[in-house]
């Protein structure tokens, strides 16, 4: 398949009818269905659709957590040519009611659940609002029209029967609230092309076959996990099956060993935390450092805890893809000894998400993959392979722009069609993208020169009973906001009381490491984890 000879929405017919009896979406613990379920529910909704009132065109929001429901109302609406709007059940009530509002949708799926929380009247686009599990109507704006489109299971579905309207490239597939690191949740639009580019990169370039197995575990109402936890192996006709619990890493873990997952995507975050609980803590023990340092013993032990590792996600992955935040240096360097099959990639929710990717056989360490070859990339740098400047794309992954927002599309796109993303890095001559950090992140200290706090929160992060941490200015000094690990702080026999002379002493060695600019003036221990984007990124305006 190609960009030229085939579109989005036959992408997924081609792959119902091609898989009809083989299962397509399960829930973990749940029920599952098959290509042929799906294809009928699809067919369902589009029957409601029509009688509904709904024309091409119109939006349709989508609220609740990842589940095979989620996934067939999602594929109803773009094969029926209607822009979906997801959102993230994580938004709270004020938000999803703007979001709703501002998306001028006109039907809004839900969880039951959460129904209670809103207010309809402050929607009156709405005119009725489903229930994701059964379609059952939870509001309607006129009672007396009710439609039953829903409830009547039809005439059973034949691959033969299976058809729908295509859609040209630039006709809208998604409406995008994504709520960013700097503030104000914008809708970021993209087209089918947008997408449509996104999967067939994928096919061309991941290690995913057809009936292979996929844990979806990231927030399907944001574009990475959509795209490559759900609608890349689907168009493959993949068996995926959506975590439909909180992903803490106990459960996750859980999961990969009963699924046992062909390919896995994630966060940093969540590898992070494995990482910290899983190996750290070994190699730590006074025995495995003295192997270490033995030449020809220290291949045992990074041989040893690489199939420890991969035991951990399931033993049947070819590659583990960490994208959406920046992942952590050491880390990386500590995978990449013990060989392990990951890659780190790079995207945005303005490009559908993907921007740049590398199989774990070809990545470099320390870049986060090449330019798709569905975008072109600029560095606005004098000195683009040396010199960081900000990271330009311009391509069929961009978004046409923000949802009813013109000045915020003309702060980010410009009149020659590139994308400004805010990030700065610098490039190679072969391609691959170095990100340093965000533009809107960046301290510029009082000398003049540029600060990335990432880099700091990395080393800081990398010590024990340390969460995470945030490093901003505070009138010309930078603090660290430090949120402890508390679980590694009860196993080590300490207290809380504690905690401030150990981060004083890390804050004291840091420094050694850091450009007197760049040095840490004083830390503070908050009690909470940081407030998140979908991306896992901190919300940092939060805490200037």
């Amino acid at each position: 398949m190609n960009l030229k000879s085939t579109g989005l929405i036959a992408v997924f017919e081609t792959a119902i009818r091609g898989n009809w009896e083989l299962t397509a979406l399960s829930d973990y613990g749940g029920d599952s269905f098959t290509y042929r379920a799906v294809g009928e529910r699809i067919v369902k909704i589009h029957t409601f659709f029509r009688a509904a009132g709904v024309q091409k065109g119109d939006h349709i929001a989508l609220l609740g957590k990842n589940s095979a429901h989620w996934g067939m109302i999602y594929l109803a609406t773009v094969t029926y040519g209607a822009v979906i709007v997801p959102i993230l059940p994580d938004f709270k009530p004020a938000d999803i009611q703007s979001i709703v509002a501002h998306s001028d949708s006109v039907l809004l799926f839900m969880e039951e659940s959460m129904f209670r929380d809103l207010d309809p009247q402050t929607f009156p686009q709405v005119r009725q609002i489903l229930k994701i599990q059964d379609d059952s109507v939870l509001f309607s704006r006129d009672p007396s029209a009710l439609s039953t489109g829903l409830t009547d299971p039809g005439k059973p579905v034949s691959p033969e029967d299976l058809s729908f309207a295509s859609s040209a490239p630039d006709y809208i597939a998604v409406i995008s609230y994504t709520s960013g690191t700097t503030g104000f949740s914008k809708g970021v639009v993209l087209q089918h092309k947008s997408i449509l580019g996104n999967i067939l990169y994928a096919h061309r370039n991941m290690p995913l076959n057809p009936r292979d197995k996929i844990l979806s575990f990231l927030p399907l109402a944001h574009t990475y996990g959509c795209a490559f936890e759900f609608l890349f192996p689907f168009s493959l006709g993949c068996d995926i099956t959506f975590l439909t619990k909180t992903p803490s890493p106990k459960i996750i873990m859980q999961a990969f060993q009963e699924i046992r997952p062909a390919l896995i995507l994630s966060v940093p975050l969540i590898i992070e935390k494995i990482y910290k609980s899983q190996i750290l803590p070994a190699l730590r023990k006074p025995e495995v450092r003295l192997l270490i340092n033995i030449p020809f013993l220290k291949n045992l032990v990074y041989k040893k805890i690489r199939r420890r590792m991969i035991d951990v996600f399931g033993g049947n992955f070819r590659e583990l893809v960490i994208g959406g935040a920046p992942f952590n240096a050491q880390a990386e360097h500590f995978f990449r000894k013990m060989n392990f099959p990951f890659t780190v990639g790079y995207g945005m929710t303005e490009c559908g998400p993907l921007i740049s990717y590398a199989s774990w056989k070809t990545t470099q360490t320390g870049a986060s993959g090449r330019v798709v070859d569905e975008l072109e990339v600029q560095i606005d740098s004098e000195h683009p392979y040396h010199q960081s400047g900000e990271i330009l794309l311009r391509g069929n992954h961009v978004m046409l722009g923000y949802y009813k927002n013109e000045e915020a599309t003309l702060a980010v796109i410009d009149p020659s069609g590139w994308l400004h993303t805010g990030d700065l890095g610098v490039t190679d001559r072969k391609g691959n993208i170095y990100i340093k950090g965000r533009s809107k992140s960046m301290i510029l200290g009082p000398s003049g020169k540029n600060i990335y706090p990432e880099e700091i929160e990395a080393r800081l992060n990398n010590r024990f009973m340390v969460m995470e941490s945030l490093v901003t200015d505070r009138e010309g000094k930078l603090i660290a906001l430090i949120y402890p690990d508390f679980d590694a702080m009860e196993s080590a026999g300490m207290t809380r009381e504690q905690l401030p002379q150990v981060f004083k002493e890390y804050i004291h060695e840091l420094n050694h490491h850091l450009p007197k600019y760049a040095r840490v003036a004083s830390f503070e221990i908050t009690q909470a984890e940081f407030e998140k984007t979908p991306k896992k990124s901190i919300k940092r305006f939060l805490y200037q």
